[in-house]
């Protein structure tokens, strides 16, 4: 990844959300913002990367957005706008981050929970319009359509900038944490996974893409002020542990080769312990609040694989009880998928592929490259290489992301020869 990247991801989010608290116009902030980093491409290669390169982008951006205020300009609003951006920033509310504002301004309840999460992985992360319609498994056009929407009826409706007063916050909680989610799995293995997946798994769940460890930070950082935010909600600590407990084994996910690393092959040496035990504690305080949700569910899962000396170790039986309950709580084709697998690991092979078979004949998931891929890996256990082979090419039809297709290519060659 190059630095402008790097710093893309870093701060893109910030940026934007300062221009939309300055100016209230969505818009012209993500242009501004992507003027301030295609001048940076022009001239950072050339001048060098700057000492601050986040102040740099943001005086940059906001130049941009008073040039464009005031040529546009046809009446006091739009010079007033002008003016703030030139001054000092307006008191907004007395909370301190741009970022978890802009959350809970595009998670207002006038819009759909679908238009939400997208408008918020848009405008914070950066994410392209494409990269959103994946991880909604709908085409990018009807995701485009979905922002516009959305877009048009914040301004119609004067949506406020602001985090709303303690007595809104559980309206819009549910739309936040899945906005948290998404972004650390942007960071973790791309936005190629749907929402709602399970986590675990002999194959790890996670099309591999880098988005760098910005992104999985700035989402901790988020989750940990939004727990701060709201320390009664279970969930907030729920999904804090689940990314605790993931970014624990990041740094074994991916051989030196490049090649995807299954989670029963990963150097468990290597999982950071800090991290496992901080996110033992996180579930352990949330789950203690006996009000489960399917955030604390999913990082039960993730802390069985954790905290389990090694693959033989796994507590399986355990997984597939956890993903059973995950699967009434957030009914899912992927859930189900995820917990076919915990079934195959604990009750054997021939088990999980049953559920899998039934989840291919449903083709809720066609297309979804993880379906074939899990099926030829029960397939391979079972010796049946053939049926194996044909799946592993499926698979392999659909994957995308070059860990995977390597990880893939590897298991195709192991039953063809």
């Amino acid at each position: 990844m190059t630095d402008l990247e790097a710093v893309f991801r870093r701060e893109w989010g910030q940026i934007v959300a300062t221009l939309i608290r300055l100016t209230g116009d969505w818009d012209l902030a993500e242009e501004c913002a992507q003027d301030a980093f295609a001048a940076a491409l022009e001239r950072w290669p050339r001048d060098g990367v700057p000492e601050r390169p986040g102040a740099w982008l943001t005086t940059a951006a906001r130049n941009r957005a008073t040039d464009r205020l005031r040529r546009e300009a046809v009446g006091a609003a739009k010079l007033k706008q002008a003016a703030l951006l030139e001054g000092p920033p307006p008191a907004v509310d007395d909370f301190p981050d741009d970022r978890l504002r802009l959350m809970f301004a595009c998670c207002h309840p006038g819009l759909s929970l679908q238009a939400q999460v997208a408008l918020t992985l848009r405008t914070l992360a950066g994410l392209s319009t494409a990269a959103i319609g994946r991880a909604f498994l709908v085409p990018e056009q009807t995701m485009s359509q979905r922002l516009v929407r959305a877009k048009r009826k914040i301004r119609a409706a004067g949506i406020p900038f602001r985090v709303p007063p303690p007595h809104l916050l559980p309206a819009r909680l549910q739309a936040v944490l899945g906005v948290l989610y998404l972004l650390f799995n942007e960071g973790y293995g791309g936005a190629d996974e749907p929402i709602n997946e399970g986590s675990g798994g002999p194959v790890d769940q996670g099309s591999g893409s880098s988005g760098g460890p910005g992104l999985r930070g700035e989402a901790i950082r988020l989750a940990r002020l939004l727990a701060g935010l709201m320390p009664g909600e279970p969930e907030t600590g729920g999904l804090l542990a689940l990314m605790l407990l993931h970014e624990a084994r990041h740094a074994t996910r991916i051989a030196l080769d490049g090649t995807l690393v299954p989670l029963e092959e990963q150097d468990r040496t290597r999982w950071d312990r800090a991290r496992i035990d901080e996110g033992v504690r996180v579930l352990e305080e949330a789950l203690a609040r006996r009000a489960a949700g399917p955030y604390q569910v999913q990082a039960a899962i993730a802390a069985c694989h954790a905290t389990a000396a090694g693959p033989d170790a796994t507590d399986w039986p355990q997984i597939a009880v956890l993903y059973e309950r995950l699967a009434r709580l957030l009914p899912s084709p992927v859930v189900e998928l995820n917990r076919a697998v915990a079934v195959a690991m604990s009750r054997g092979p021939e088990a999980g592929l049953r559920l899998v078979n039934r989840l291919t004949a449903q083709e809720a998931l066609d297309g979804y490259h993880l379906l074939p891929a899990t099926r030829a890996d029960l397939l391979r256990r079972l010796d049946r290489r053939a049926e194996a082979a044909e799946a592993y090419r499926q698979a392999l039809a659909l994957a995308t992301a070059e860990p995977e297709r390597r990880y893939l290519t590897r298991r195709l060659a192991e039953v063809t020869t």
